[in-house]
C-alpha cells in the first residue's frame, strides 16, 4: 500500500487515480510525474527537476490520459479524481522514445558526461541523463537521424570555475530557471528564435565576461553536460559520495562530496533544510584548499635563537628558515609543557587561548573546558568577538537567547524583509536566494545600508543611510510608529517591559529632526515605519554592519524594540535573525567559547552555574569573567606588575594577526608572547610567531556537528584523512589537555567526538537534549530548542513567552554615540571593512582555492566614481590609504554603489591587510571593535605587494613548496 503515512502529509487533500492499471494516491495539486516517482515509478523526463517549476517543453515524459486527444507531459499536468492515465502504452512510449533519439541525435559524437572509466562506458553513456534515459527505453538514432546534426558549436571555456558546450544543450532550460528562479542572478537567458535559439549569458558575452557570480546551480541542473565544472568534464565516476556540511558562511547548506583517488573532485547540493540544493561559489568550487600543497603536514617547532618578530610578517620570510619539524610527541611536550612552565611559575590568569568558529561544536566545547579546568581562568574567546558579539549582548537583555527567532528561510511567510547592515549576495549569498525569492512573490525589501549593495536591486526601498547613523535613523521609525498609534497595544501591555522608559526616550526622534543626521527624508522614514507596522510580517535580518560599532549593542537594541512594539516576533515571517558570518560561530557560542559565559550562555560569575559547573567538570573555577580578543592583546603588552598580564597563548584554528583591529598593535602583541601555540591548516600569519605550530585537520578530515544561524545542529562527515602528519583537531586539544595535567579520557572513533558531543549535550542543560548523537547521525539536522526524542524542533521561538527570567522583552532606549573617531580635514574619508563572495574572512583557505583565487586575485578599494575623479585616479591605479594607525597601498575598484567620502575593503588580502588601518575602540558592552567605521586619508600611488595571492614566498610559503 503507498499511502501517505507521514502525519504531514496526511493533513493534505489527497486524490485517486489510475497509472497503467495501478491505482496512485497523489496530493491536490501534485502533478502525475511526481505523484508516480513517489509511488516508484519511473516515466521519462529531461526538462523536468525536483523543486524547480515545471517547464513541459522537452516532452520526454508525455503520458496519454483516457478521454483526451493529445498526449499531456506529466510534468505539468496535476492528477484528478479518477483519471485514467498510461504511461506505457503503445502511442505515449513511442512519443518517449522519439524524442529521446530526436535529441540524442544532435548529441556530438564525444559527450562531456558520463558515468564510467572505460572507453566502453563513454561511448555507452556519454550525454549524462539524456543517454540513462536512452538506455533504460533502448532507443538507438537511426543512421539518417543523425545526419541532419546541427553544425557544431565551439564550447567557451572562459570562465574560471565552468565550461561552456552548447554543443550538447537540449534546451531543456534548467539552467535558465536555475539562474533565474532559483538563484534569481538574472544572467542565463534565451537569444534568437525557432530553430535558432540558443542559451547566453547576458547579452550573448562569454560566460567569462558576464555578470555570472558561479554559483554553479545551472551546472548541478544541466542534465547533459552542456554546462560542467571546468575540471570534470568527463566521467563522473567517484569512488564515494560523503555527505556533510559546508565549511564556509553560516546559512549551514548540505552538502555531498564526491571523491576520487582521496581527492574531494566537485561538490553538490543537497536538499538540506537551509538550502534544498543551493549553493554559492565558495560551497560548491572552494573545497580544493584542502588540497593545496601548502597545507601544514607535520609538527614545527621555532628554530633555536631565531627570534619572534612581527616585522617577518612585512618580510614574507620562508618558514623553513623559521621553524625545524618535529615529532607530535616533541611538540606537543614543548607546547603543553610550556603552557604549563607559565602557570606554574606565574599562576592561572597567564594564559589565554583563541578557538575557532570553524571548528565543531565538539571542538569548541572541549577547548573552552580546557582553558577553564586546565588554565585556570576565563580567557577564551574566538571570532565572535569580532562580528555578533553586541548582537548578542543586546539579544540576551532583551530577549533572554543570543540566538535567532525565526530561520532564514521563513521569509517565504514575510510581507516585508527589513535588511540592514548586511550584504547577503556577498556574504550569505544562499540566504539572499530566498530574500529574492520572496521578492518575486511580492514581499517588500527595504534594504538599510551605507552602501548600495546588489540586493538592491530587488528592494522596495533602499536607505542609503550616513555611516555611523543607525540609531538615529531607526529611532525615527520608533517615533513614527509610536507617535501615529502603530504600536501593538496588546503586546506591549502583556509581554513587553519598559515601554514608558522607550516613548519617553523616543521624544527628541522625530523624522524631521533625524533626517539631516542619518540622510534618510522624513517622508521615507515615515513610509518605511507605516508599513513595518501595518503589514501582515515583517522580519528583521542584520549582519556587522550593525554589530560592528561602538554603539553595536545600541543599534540592535533598536531592531529589538522595532519588532516588539509592533508585535512582529514569534510568528511567522517575523522576528529577529542576526545573520551568523563563520558556519559554526553560533555553535561555537552556544558551547561556552566566550570569556563569561558557561555553555549555553550561563554566566561565570552567576553562583548556581558556577557551582554547577564545578561540580560537573569536578574542577574549581574562575569565577571572574575572562578577557576579550582586543583585551587580551592589551593585557599581553602590559606591564610585568600587572597580575592579569598575559603570557601565554593557545590559538586554535584563528589567524587573530589578520583579523585583529589595529593590526600592527595586535602582532606586536602576539610576538611578546612568551610562548604561542598555534594549531592550524596552513602557516597563517599568526602561526608565524608561534613557538610551535601544530598541523590540524580541515573541515572534510573530520566527523563533528556544527550549528548555523537557523540554530540548526548538523552533522559534518569525514571524507578523506588529513596530510601526512596532520591530525585531527579534537586529538590535540585532548593530547594538550594531557600535558596541562587534566585526566580526560574520551572514548569512541575520532578521538572520542560521540562521547564530547554527548557531554556538551548534558552543560547545554536542555537546549538540545533531544539531539542525540545517533539521532544525528540519521536525520543530518535538527534544529533547537529541541527537548525530547520526539521533540522536532522549535523554528519559530518566543511565540507566547521570552527567556527572560519573567517571560517579557525588554525594552532598551538607545541614545546617539558618535564613532569614536570621526572624519576631519587630516583625515576625511570613512573607511568601511568587510567580506566579499568570493573570500571568506583572512582568506587563509578560500584564497588557496583555485577557482576562488582566479576569480578575485588581488585586494581592491572600492570607491565612488566622483571621488576617483577628484583624486585623479582611475578603476586599477594604486592609492594608499592611511590612518592614525597604519596605512596600505591597493588597486582601485570604481563602486558607484559606495557613497561619497566613504571607502571599503576587504579584509583577506595579507597584501593589503585592511586591519592595520583599523581602529580598536570598543562597544561598551559587546566589547566589539568598531571595524565599520574609522577615519582615513587618500594620497594617489603608493606601494603594493609585488606577489598577490599565496605564492612560495607569501606567509605560508617554504622553500620545500617550490618543487611541489
Amino acid at each position: 500500500m503507498n499511502a501517505p503515512t507521514n502525519p504531514k502529509e496526511l493533513e493534505l487533500q489527497t486524490v485517486e487515480f489510475k497509472l497503467d492499471g495501478k491505482t496512485i494516491v497523489s496530493y491536490e495539486g501534485e502533478t502525475i510525474l511526481k505523484a508516480a516517482k513517489r509511488h516508484g515509478i519511473d516515466i521519462p523526463h529531461l526538462c523536468f527537476k525536483d523543486g524547480y517549476r515545471p517547464d513541459g517543453n522537452c516532452r520526454a515524459c508525455v503520458v496519454e490520459i483516457n478521454g483526451e486527444r493529445t498526449l499531456a507531459p506529466s510534468c505539468c499536468r496535476s492528477a484528478t479524481p479518477g483519471m485514467e492515465v498510461k504511461a506505457n502504452s503503445e502511442r505515449a512510449v513511442k512519443s518517449q522514445k522519439l524524442v529521446l533519439e530526436m535529441l540524442l541525435s544532435d548529441m556530438p559524437d564525444e559527450g562531456f558526461k558520463w558515468v564510467g572509466d572505460s572507453k566502453e562506458e563513454e561511448q555507452q553513456n556519454q550525454h549524462g541523463e539524456l543517454s540513462t534515459w536512452a538506455a533504460r527505453m533502448d532507443v538507438t538514432v537511426r543512421p539518417e537521424l543523425k545526419a541532419l546534426r546541427r553544425e557544431k558549436v565551439s564550447s567557451d571555456i572562459s570562465h574560471p570555475a565552468m565550461a561552456v558546450n552548447l554543443d550538447a544543450c537540449i534546451q531543456c532550460n534548467r539552467c535558465v530557471r536555475a539562474c533565474r528562479e532559483e538563484q534569481v542572478n538574472d544572467v542565463i537567458g534565451y537569444a534568437m528564435r525557432g530553430g535558432h535559439s540558443e542559451i547566453v549569458f547576458d547579452l550573448n558575452d562569454p560566460m567569462g565576461d558576464s555578470t555570472c557570480v558561479a554559483c554553479g546551480e545551472c551546472v548541478q541542473a544541466c542534465p547533459t553536460g552542456a554546462l560542467m565544472p571546468k575540471g570534470l568534464i568527463g566521467s563522473q565516476t567517484v569512488d564515494r559520495k560523503v555527505d556533510s556540511v559546508c565549511p564556509f558562511c553560516g546559512v549551514g547548506c548540505q552538502i555531498t562530496y564526491n571523491v576520487k583517488d582521496e581527492k574531494i573532485v566537485s561538490v553538490e547540493g543537497r536538499d538540506g533544510p537551509a538550502n534544498h540544493n543551493r549553493l554559492c561559489v565558495k560551497g560548491r568550487f572552494g573545497m580544493d584548499y584542502i588540497h593545496n600543497p601548502q597545507r601544514l603536514t607535520k609538527p614545527l617547532i621555532r628554530k633555536a635563537g631565531v627570534a619572534k618578530d612581527e616585522s617577518m610578517l612585512e618580510g614574507k620570510q620562508d618558514w623553513s628558515d623559521i621553524f625545524r619539524e618535529a615529532t607530535w610527541e616533541e611538540a606537543l611536550e614543548v607546547a603543553g609543557g610550556g603552557l604549563k612552565k607559565l602557570k606554574d611559575q606565574y599562576g592561572n590568569k597567564v594564559l589565554a587561548g583563541f578557538g575557532s568558529a570553524k571548528g565543531s561544536n565538539e571542538e569548541a566545547y572541549l577547548f573552552q573546558k580546557l582553558v577553564r579546568t586546565g588554565f585556570g581562568s576565563n580567557n577564551v574567546d574566538h571570532c565572535t568577538r569580532l562580528c555578533h558579539a553586541s548582537s548578542v549582548a543586546a539579544l540576551l537583555e532583551g530577549v533572554g537567547s543570543g540566538a535567532v527567532s525565526n530561520q532564514v528561510n521563513d521569509v517565504e511567510h514575510s510581507s516585508m524583509i527589513f535588511l540592514i547592515g548586511s550584504n547577503p549576495t556577498a556574504n550569505h549569498p544562499v540566504a539572499a536566494t530566498w530574500f529574492k525569492n520572496a521578492a518575486k512573490r511580492g514581499a517588500k525589501i527595504v534594504l538599510c545600508d551605507p552602501r548600495k549593495t546588489e540586493i538592491s536591486k530587488h528592494a522596495w526601498r533602499t536607505m542609503q543611510f550616513k555611516p555611523d547613523t543607525d540609531v538615529a535613523m531607526l529611532n525615527a521609525m520608533i517615533f513614527t510608529i509610536i507617535e501615529e498609534g502603530l504600536v501593538d497595544k496588546e503586546f506591549i501591555k502583556d509581554r513587553s517591559n519598559n515601554f514608558d522608559a522607550l516613548k519617553e526616550n523616543i521624544k527628541g526622534y522625530s523624522p524631521e529632526a533625524m533626517a539631516p543626521i542619518c540622510g534618510i527624508s522624513a517622508e521615507t522614514l515615515r513610509e518605511v515605519a507605516r508599513e513595518f507596522a501595518t503589514t501582515k510580517s515583517a522580519m528583521i535580518l542584520w549582519g556587522m554592519g550593525v554589530s560592528q560599532h561602538v554603539h553595536g549593542t545600541d543599534n540592535a537594541r533598536c531592531l529589538i524594540a522595532l519588532v516588539s512594539i509592533t508585535g512582529q516576533i514569534g510568528k511567522p515571517g517575523s522576528g529577529l535573525h542576526p545573520l551568523r558570518g563563520q558556519n559554526n560561530v553560533q555553535g561555537a557560542s552556544d558551547a561556552g567559547l566566550i570569556p563569561m559565559m558557561f555553555p549555553n550562555y550561563q554566566r561565570v560569575d552567576n553562583p548556581e552555574a558556577h557551582a554547577w559547573f564545578e561540580k560537573f567538570w569536578d574542577t574549581p573555577l574562575d569565577k571572574k569573567p575572562g578577557y576579550t580578543v582586543v583585551e587580551i592583546m592589551h593585557k599581553i603588552t602590559a606591564p610585568d606588575s600587572d597580575p592579569d598580564k598575559i603570557r601565554g597563548m593557545f590559538v586554535e584554528g584563528e589567524n587573530p594577526a589578520m583579523s585583529d583591529p589595529d593590526l600592527n598593535h595586535a602582532r606586536h602583541a602576539l610576538a611578546a608572547l612568551e610562548h604561542l601555540v598555534v594549531q592550524d591548516i596552513f602557516m597563517t600569519e599568526t602561526a608565524l610567531l608561534a613557538d610551535v605550530v601544530l598541523p590540524a585537520s580541515a573541515w572534510p578530515e573530520k566527523v563533528g556537528t556544527a550549528s548555523n544561524t537557523d540554530r540548526m545542529v548538523q552533522m559534518g562527515k569525514k571524507a578523506i584523512n588529513p596530510p601526512g602528519d596532520a591530525k585531527p583537531d579534537l586529538w590535540i586539544i585532548q593530547e594538550i589537555a594531557k600535558r596541562m595535567g587534566l585526566n580526560w579520557n574520551y572514548q569512541g572513533p575520532d578521538a572520542g567526538v560521540a562521547e564530547v558531543y554527548d557531554e556538551m549535550r548534558q552543560a547545554m542543560h536542555g537546549a538540545i537534549n533531544g539531539i542525540t548523537w545517533e539521532r544525528l547521525e540519521k536525520e543530518s539536522s535538527v534544529t533547537y530548542p529541541c527537548l525530547s526524542a520526539e521533540d522536532p524542533g522549535r523554528p519559530i521561538v518566543f511565540n507566547d513567552k521570552f527567556d527572560t527570567k519573567d517571560g517579557r522583552v525588554k525594552l532598551v532606549p538607545a541614545d546617539i554615540i558618535p564613532a569614536n573617531e570621526r572624519p576631519d580635514t587630516e583625515y576625511p574619508f570613512v573607511l568601511i571593512t568587510g567580506r566579499q563572495l568570493e573570500h571568506w574572512h583572512t582568506g587563509s583557505m578560500t584564497r588557496r582555492a583555485t577557482v576562488l583565487d582566479a576569480i578575485e586575485p588581488m585586494a581592491t578599494v572600492s570607491m565612488n566614481g566622483e571621488d576617483m575623479t577628484q583624486l585623479g585616479v582611475s578603476a586599477g591605479d594604486v592609492i594608499t590609504v592611511q590612518s592614525r594607525r597604519g596605512e596600505v597601498g591597493i588597486h582601485v575598484r570604481r563602486d558607484d554603489g559606495t557613497p561619497r567620502g566613504v571607502i571599503f575593503i576587504p579584509f583577506a588580502y595579507y597584501e593589503a591587510a585592511a586591519n592595520l588601518i583599523t581602529n580598536s575602540a570598543l562597544d561598551p558592552f559587546g566589547k566589539i571593535p568598531e571595524f565599520k567605521y574609522c577615519a582615513v586619508k587618500l594620497a594617489k600611488g603608493g606601494e603594493v605587494a609585488k606577489i598577490m595571492g599565496y605564492g612560495t614566498n607569501a606567509p605560508g610559503g617554504s622553500k620545500e613548496m617550490s618543487n611541489v
